[in-house]
């Protein structure tokens, strides 16, 4: 679990690259013992780097771990979630691909009716089941324990055999330029199936995917048709979606029964 200050931690680096032991001991009022055992659980999970003095952002060629992603930035992925859910009607098939953004849709889409959902990701799959009114189709292949995630050439080619009204699709990280982007050649090769295989297009990303980066290219977020984030985007991303005729949605808050603000549409 990464605790409440592990997570700001966490938002300070990705806001500056790294972060210092001094610091941060400051920031939080703590002794330094305390913030270094933070860096070391976050250094364990993959989400930091240990360097002289404090730590900095992982890695851009290795994903942070499953649960580390779970536990960062879940309320904004709960927006998220509710924002990209209200976009798809009763009645409707659609595909949702790897990524906890992309659970935290499923967690709002358990009251639709008449839907049909097919997944390559065993936790989506999980979180619809006792959803007597929705039908789930699991794509074969390798299921990897690391995140649930279903990948390879068999997973591929079960996508290829539908056309659905609508994908959901989440990245780890989005470029300067629009490029969307992954870790794995092999999801990022699922991905690509659904987003060609799919009538419209409904990306969720959190902020922090604006300041990550990521080696595999999935493509360009011209060729989505909804952005669902939870803060405005960099007015270069702002620029690409307006010439790409994208509907950004920044989500709003939430209430008990779901968004009690709408969605800023930008």
């Amino acid at each position: 679990m990464i605790s409440p200050r592990q997570q700001q931690i966490m938002e300070m680096a990705r806001q500056s690259g790294k972060v210092t032991v001094d610091g941060l001991a400051t920031r939080f009022d703590v002794t330094p013992q305390t913030i270094r055992k933070d860096l070391n659980d976050l250094c364990d999970q993959r989400a930091l780097t240990r360097t002289h003095g404090g730590a900095m952002l992982a890695s851009g060629v290795e994903n942070v771990s499953y649960d580390a992603r779970r536990h960062l930035a879940p309320v904004e992925k709960q927006r998220i979630g509710a924002c990209a859910a209200a976009h798809i009607p009763n009645n409707s098939s659609l595909f949702v691909n790897i990524g906890t953004t992309t659970e935290a849709v499923a967690r709002h889409l358990t009251r639709h009716e008449g839907l049909l959902v097919i997944t390559n990701n065993m936790h989506v799959a999980s979180i619809l089941m006792p959803s007597e009114k929705i039908d789930i189709i699991v794509a074969g292949g390798m299921v990897r324990r690391a995140d649930g995630g279903i990948v390879g050439e068999s997973a591929i080619d079960f996508i290829t055999q539908f056309k659905v009204d609508f994908a959901v699709v989440g990245v780890s990280a989005i470029d300067d330029d629009g490029a969307l982007l992954d870790f794995d050649y092999r999801e990022v090769r699922a991905a690509k199936a659904i987003i060609e295989n799919a009538r419209n297009v409904i990306l969720v990303a959190d902020s922090m995917k604006f300041t990550r980066t990521a080696p595999v290219r999935i493509g360009h977020i011209s060729e989505v048709d909804i952005f669902v984030t939870d803060r405005p985007p960099p007015e270069a991303i702002v620029e690409i979606c307006r010439h790409g005729a994208v509907d950004i949605e920044v989500a709003g808050g939430l209430d008990e029964s779901g968004p009690d603000d709408e969605a800023a549409s930008l």
